[in-house]
C-alpha cells in the first residue's frame, strides 16, 4: 500500500491551504486534525478528488507516512505544539523530521531543536508568511533548524514556496530557532509598514478630508512607484473602495478603530531591548495598538481634552507629494532597523544570516513583500557587512532628497493635531544615527552623580567618578584642574548598566 509523502496536522485555514499546496505540487499528503469533524469537512470539500488522506489517530496517521516521515505540525503556538510533539514521539522512529509551522518563539524552537535531536528526532522551526492566500499559492518560507534537515525538505519547500525572478522565496535560514526569530523580526516589520501606512491615510483622511475614492486613487497611484510598489499599499486601495451593504458607508469607516495583535509584535521589540537594538518605528506600531484598545477612554477624553481642528491649509498635492516622500523615508528607517536587529541576533546566536538572501525570499508570497525589497537585496550584496541600511548609497540619497518634505510632513502633522509615532520615531531615528554627538553625555554625569556610576571622556581612556557636589562655584574658581581631576577606578562598577 503506497505511503503519502507528507503529513499536516491540523487543519485550520493556514494548515488546509499548505496541504493543498503540497499536494498540488505532486506529493501525496496524510493530515490529521484533533477535532475529527474538521477532518471529514475538509475531505469532502477542498480535499475532494486530491491525493490526501485523512487519519483520525495519530497511530494511523504516522502509519501512513513513508520513512523518513516529514509532518509540519500547524497549531496554536505554546503549550499546543510542546503537546503535539509529546504525542509524536513514541511513534516516531530516529531520523524522522517534525516541521513546526506556527508563529512560536524562537527560544521555544530552539529548545525543541535541542530536545528533538538529542532524541534521535530532527526538528524545523519554519515561519511562514502570506496569509491564507500564500499558504495556498506560494508562502515565503523561513526554516530554521538542522542544516541536513533543510536539505531533504528542500525539494519540497521549493516547489511550494512563492516564486520570483531569481528563485523560490525559501532559503535555509541557520540553526536553532534562527527561522521563527526571522519570521518574528518579519512581523515586526510588518507592524511598522501598517502603522506607517495607518498615518499616511489619517493625515490625507482628516489633515486633507479626502474621501474614500480619492484614497484609493492616491494609494493605488503610489503602488505604482517604485518606491511604495507593495502587498500592503496595494490591498490598502481595494479596502477604501468597498462599500459596506448595511450602511451603504466605505467599510473602513465603520471598522472598529482598536486593533489587536497576537504577540511577534511585542516579540520583537522585548528582544530588541535584550539585545540593545534600537527599533523605534516598530516599537512605536506596537504602542499604537496597545493605545488604540483604550477605546472607551479616549472617547471619553475627547469630549474634555481638547487640542487643533482644521484642515491643511496649503496646497493639497504637495501635501499629498511630501506625505508619499515621509511614507517612503519612515519605511527605509523601519527596514534599517529590523535588518539591524537581524545583524545583531546573527551574532548573538550565532544563526549566521545572510540579510541579502533575507531580503530577497520576502520579495514574494509575504504580506511585507514590496518592490524595494530588491535594493535592500542589493545593498546588502554590495556590503554584506553594511551596519545599516541607511548608510547604503541607494537609501542614503533617497532620504537626503526627500527629508524636507518628510520634516514637513511631521511639522503639519503637530499643527494639525494629527498623532504620527511611526513617522516620528522614524525621523528621530534617523536623526539620532546622523548625529555625532548626542546629549547622553548629561545622562552620564547625571548617573554618576546620584550612583556613582562613572562615566568615559572624549580626551583620555577610562573610566572615571566624580564627586560633583564638592564642586562648588568657589572652588571651580580656585582649583587647580589636578585637584578636580577625578578618580579614574580600573574597572567600571558592576551597576553601570542602570
Amino acid at each position: 500500500m503506497a505511503q503519502q509523502s507528507f503529513g499536516v496536522i491540523g487543519l485550520a485555514v493556514m494548515g488546509e491551504n499548505l496541504a493543498l499546496n503540497v499536494e498540488r505540487n505532486g506529493f501525496p499528503v496524510a493530515v490529521f486534525n484533533r477535532t475529527p469533524e474538521k477532518t471529514d469537512a475538509f475531505m469532502a470539500e477542498r480535499a475532494e478528488g486530491k491525493n490526501i488522506k485523512a487519519a483520525y489517530t495519530l497511530e494511523d496517521f504516522v502509519a501512513s507516512l513513508e520513512r523518513p516521515r516529514k509532518i509540519l505540525i500547524m497549531v496554536k503556538a505554546g503549550a499546543p505544539v510542546d503537546a503535539v510533539i509529546s504525542q509524536l514521539k513514541p511513534l516516531l522512529d530516529e531520523g524522522d523530521i517534525i516541521i513546526d509551522g506556527g508563529n512560536s518563539l524562537h527560544t521555544d524552537t530552539a529548545r525543541r531543536t535541542r530536545e528533538l535531536e538529542s532524541a534521535g528526532f530532527k526538528f524545523i522551526g519554519m515561519g511562514v508568511s502570506g496569509g491564507e492566500e500564500g499558504a495556498l499559492n506560494g508562502p515565503s518560507l523561513m526554516p530554521g533548524g538542522t542544516k541536513s534537515s533543510y536539505e531533504y525538505l528542500e525539494p519540497i519547500f521549493k516547489k511550494i514556496a512563492a516564486q520570483v525572478e531569481d528563485g523560490p522565496c525559501v532559503t535555509y535560514i541557520g540553526p536553532g530557532g534562527a527561522g521563527h526569530y526571522v519570521k518574528m523580526v518579519h512581523n515586526g516589520i510588518e507592524y511598522g509598514d501598517m502603522q506607517l501606512i495607518a498615518e499616511a491615510y489619517d493625515l490625507l483622511k482628516n489633515g486633507l478630508g479626502l474621501d474614500h475614492l480619492q484614497l484609493s486613487d492616491i494609494f493605488a497611484e503610489w503602488n505604482t512607484t517604485d518606491e511604495l510598489n507593495s502587498f500592503l499599499i496595494e490591498i490598502t486601495a481595494d479596502i477604501f473602495k468597498y462599500i459596506d451593504p448595511n450602511t451603504n458607508m466605505p467599510l473602513v469607516d465603520v471598522v472598529l478603530d482598536a486593533a489587536g495583535q497576537k504577540g511577534t509584535g511585542r516579540w520583537t521589540v522585548q528582544s530588541a531591548l535584550e539585545l540593545g537594538v534600537c527599533i523605534p518605528t516598530m516599537t512605536a506600531a506596537v504602542n499604537a495598538r496597545i493605545m488604540s484598545a483604550f477605546k472607551k477612554e479616549r472617547v471619553a477624553a475627547s469630549q474634555i481634552l481638547t487640542g487643533p481642528t482644521g484642515k491643511y491649509e496649503g496646497d493639497s498635492q504637495a501635501f499629498i507629494n511630501m506625505i508619499r516622500d515621509a511614507l517612503y523615508c519612515s519605511k527605509i528607517c523601519s527596514y534599517a532597523q529590523g535588518m539591524a536587529l537581524l545583524g545583531t541576533a546573527s551574532q548573538e546566536y550565532c544563526y549566521e544570516l545572510n540579510l541579502s538572501e533575507m531580503a530577497r525570499i520576502w520579495k514574494g508570497g509575504c504580506i511585507i513583500r514590496a518592490g524595494f525589497l530588491g535594493k535592500i537585496q542589493a545593498a546588502f550584496q554590495q556590503d554584506p557587512a553594511l551596519p545599516n541600511l541607511l548608510l547604503a548609497p541607494e537609501f542614503k540619497q533617497t532620504i537626503l532628497d526627500r527629508q524636507s518634505a518628510w520634516r514637513e510632513v511631521l511639522a503639519a502633522a503637530a499643527k494639525l493635531g494629527i498623532p504620527v509615532p511611526a513617522f516620528s520615531a522614524s525621523l528621530d531615528y534617523f536623526d539620532s544615527y546622523r548625529r555625532d554627538r548626542l546629549p547622553q553625555n548629561l545622562t552620564q554625569a547625571q548617573r554618576d552623580y546620584f550612583g556613582a556610576h562613572t562615566y568615559e571622556r572624549v580626551d583620555k581612556t577610562g573610566f572615571f567618578h566624580t564627586e560633583w557636589t564638592r564642586i562648588s562655584e568657589e572652588s571651580l574658581q580656585t582649583s587647580t584642574p589636578e585637584e578636580l581631576e577625578a578618580e579614574q577606578p580600573t574597572t567600571p562598577p558592576a551597576s553601570t548598566k542602570r
